[in-house]
């Protein structure tokens, strides 16, 4: 029984584990309007014109504060981004903004 634990615990506290999760959390609440890749060229992202989170601009115009309060909070500007501060853990919210800041578009030769 201890070893059963033991995997189990050493199962979540993995990166490979956290990663798949926040992937994981990223098509269940987010990729619907973002896109999985970050792009929202999705029905909703482009009926709320919401921004391609891959541009270079988009990223540098943004904190990981900022992001992470938009997240949490919801965005003033559109009403559609409910906040999830009630439905992922803060932990959750970080790891999206590390998943969220590895969508940057690939840079031109």
């Amino acid at each position: 029984m201890m070893k059963q634990c033991v995997l189990l615990l050493s199962l979540v506290l993995s990166p490979s584990a956290l990663a798949e999760t926040t992937a994981d959390v990223w098509k269940a609440k987010c990729a619907s309007c973002h896109g999985i890749d970050g792009k929202a060229q999705t029905k909703m992202g482009q009926k709320e014109s919401i921004g391609d989170m891959s541009r270079p601009d988009w990223q540098q115009a943004r904190t990981d504060a900022d992001i992470r309060k938009v997240i949490a909070d919801g965005d003033p500007r559109n009403s559609k981004m409910k906040p999830f501060k009630d439905k992922l853990t803060p932990a959750q919210i970080d790891a999206l903004v590390g998943l969220i800041r590895t969508l940057k578009a690939p840079s031109a030769p």
